[in-house]
């Protein structure tokens, strides 16, 4: 984590940088590209038209805040202990598994009439169960692609993360608009089925990750995820850099009423709410473009604290209440800022053994989740006494305060000399 070499010593020859053909190339790699992008594109209509359903029964920044919450918090218990399931069974078997199960209770979400309270509780399971799922399938990419090919895979795996947002959200808004809410998260269980059918069908079955057989308790393994996690200097800073995104994620919890203030009748909310949930989406295919495609390894980890900064500045701007145009821009810079969220995956995951992966993972995700959601409650109800203009650029001001501090300490453990856990 040097930030150059040393006098006197010679400097490891670098593999050459891998291309996004020879990435594509690769059959499960393909199936898990696909199978993901298929299931986070009905997920997007699904997020626009829980927060158009429950803006228009509650008129309430904060209940729309709270519900959007919902898709961030459950990861909170399901990081940390479902997580570890990805490493006691096999992990495609988790992934089916958890497909099938979300693809039920969101049949159950579309039906018209389900109470508030159900509706909420469905949302809970739902993002539940995909704690275990992104832990199999993080744990798995490693296994798939190696060297340089894990990072160009997950750069086409986020860039295509991305985009599916930015197209669910932008045409999500003008779908619901056309086809309505409940027929939308009824699309989103359908997608959960046709990502389990890619999976079984292209990615081969392999023996759970702990080859020795035993099967310890999911408390026992949590334990020690979190003895790996926290108690090495490198991988705690990357963490924290991944956990910055709890500021720079606000802005779409209150895209609803934002949407409301920049309404001047042009085009519908929904319209609107779908743009601003697409703009930082946008930013950030460009970017992870750019940082993966022209960047160099070692380049992408220096440039890692200016990128984290630049998730932040942006938004500021919007504290002058500017039009739809000048705030569509700001949050795509932003967007393309978030790219750096690229260099911090791939070198936690590349840091950690193959057979605490998911765990590990798991842990980061979860603390990733909560980070997301508390901001996105605290911004709700900040909102709906200051309005969401001032509460998206004080999110940026003290995002970008503390990415600097990061930036800096990222800066000082490169320069030590040994470079410490």
């Amino acid at each position: 984590m040097r930030a150059g070499r040393p006098p006197g010593r010679h400097r490891r020859a670098e593999a050459p940088q891998a291309t996004y053909r020879e990435v594509i190339a690769i059959r499960e790699f393909r199936a898990l590209w696909y199978a993901q992008g298929l299931s986070l594109l009905g997920d997007q209509l699904a997020q626009v038209a829980l927060a158009v359903l429950v803006y228009d029964r509650t008129r309430s920044p904060l209940a729309t805040a709270a519900v959007y919450a919902l898709t961030y918090l459950p990861s909170i218990v399901g990081g940390p202990l479902l997580a570890g399931l990805a490493d006691r069974f096999a992990r495609r078997g988790v992934m089916l598994t958890c497909d099938l199960i979300r693809a039920a209770l969101v049949s159950g979400m579309a039906l018209p009439g389900l109470p508030f309270w159900a509706l909420c509780s469905l949302v809970f399971l739902v993002v539940l169960l995909s704690a275990p799922f992104s832990a199999a399938r993080a744990a798995l990419l490693p296994e798939v692609l190696e060297g340089d090919l894990y990072v160009m895979g997950s750069a086409l795996q986020n860039m295509t993360n991305q985009a599916v947002q930015m197209l669910g959200f932008a045409a999500g808004g003008a779908m619901i608009a056309a086809i309505g809410p409940y027929r939308a998260l009824a699309l989103d269980a359908a997608t959960f089925l046709g990502s389990a059918l890619i999976l079984i069908s292209a990615v081969r079955r392999r023996p759970a990750a702990n080859g020795d057989g035993s099967k310890p308790s999911m408390w026992t393994m949590t334990r020690a995820g979190a003895r790996l996690v926290f108690g090495s200097r490198k991988l705690r800073t990357l963490v924290l850099f991944a956990w910055l995104c709890g500021f720079y994620i606000l802005p779409e919890g209150i895209a609803v009423p934002y949407a409301t203030t920049l309404h001047t009748g042009t085009l519908p909310v929904p319209v609107i709410t779908g743009l601003l949930m697409a703009a930082m989406p946008t930013g950030t295919v460009v970017g992870a473009f750019l940082y993966s495609r022209f960047v160099t390894p070692p380049r992408r980890l220096r440039l890692m604290g200016w990128m984290a900064m630049l998730s932040c500045a942006p938004l500021v701007v919007t504290a002058m209440r500017p039009p739809l145009a000048v705030v569509l821009a700001a949050w795509f810079l932003s967007g393309i800022g978030g790219a750096y969220q690229l260099a911090a995956n791939a070198a936690f995951v590349q840091s950690v053994p193959a057979e605490q992966r998911a765990q590990a993972f798991g842990l980061v995700q979860s603390g990733l989740m909560a980070v997301q959601g508390i901001g996105i409650l605290a911004g709700g109800f900040a909102a709906e006494r200051l309005g969401p203009e001032p509460v998206v650029a004080l999110a940026g001001v003290m995002g970008m305060i503390s990415a600097a501090v990061l930036a800096l300490i990222w800066t000082e453990s490169r320069r030590r000399v040994p470079a410490t856990a």
